[in-house]
């Protein structure tokens, strides 16, 4: 089992930029055979992948139909590793921008739109509001102005959900319900598996 400094510092190499996953990354459980990270997806690049089955770190579960050919030998891309030892998961959630985006959907905590997001403070910083996860919202930019610099009950305007500080397997279930655009059939098991089923 890895510390959680180990941890931390390896489950960041999970997160990758786009270019280098748009052909055939691997989906990458822990140990658990749990995804460390729904969303953003803990995905490696299809080469780290094949580096991590040589190094011994990872199961290979599942392969692309596509081959990779060495001087002496041709290998079939995983799909789907598994971690040999365990990362522990995060015990509290970073407070970013992405995170906080995150917790609130997507949407404006004001009138519930999607898109051209931005924050802000529902006590604003110059009435005594600090930057936190109880006192920050998600909120789209013609909401925010509206706002402006008052506090709720001046400007008229209501909250959709009061700002908190949400717990690491909350996010990770919010992170669920937002699926990659990306996603090879042989992933679904795995990022679905403990979902609750339906009657």
């Amino acid at each position: 089992m890895l510390d959680a400094s180990e941890g931390d510092t390896f489950r960041t190499a999970f997160v990758r930029e786009p270019v280098v996953l748009k052909h055939f990354p691997a989906l990458v459980l822990n140990a658990d055979y749990r995804p460390l990270s729904y969303y953003p997806l803990s995905l490696w690049p299809w080469q780290e992948a094949i580096k991590a089955v040589f190094l011994e770190r990872v199961t290979i579960l599942a392969e692309y139909d596509e081959m990779v050919h060495s001087q002496r030998a041709a290998f079939r891309i995983p799909s789907v590793v598994v971690l040999k030892d365990y990362v522990k998961p995060q015990k509290r959630v970073a407070f970013t921008r992405f995170n906080l985006f995150l917790r609130d959907e997507f949407r404006c905590q004001y009138c519930g739109s999607k898109g051209d997001l931005t924050f802000d403070h529902v006590v604003p910083r110059s009435r005594g509001g600090v930057t936190s996860w109880n006192n920050v919202v998600a909120a789209c930019s013609p909401c925010n102005l509206r706002k402006g610099n008052r506090l709720l009950r001046q400007s008229g305007m209501t909250l959709r959900k009061r700002p908190y500080q949400p717990q690491p397997e909350e996010m990770r279930n919010i992170g669920r319900r937002f699926p990659p655009n990306f996603r090879h059939e042989s992933w679904v098991d795995f990022l679905y598996w403990d979902a609750e089923l339906e009657a």
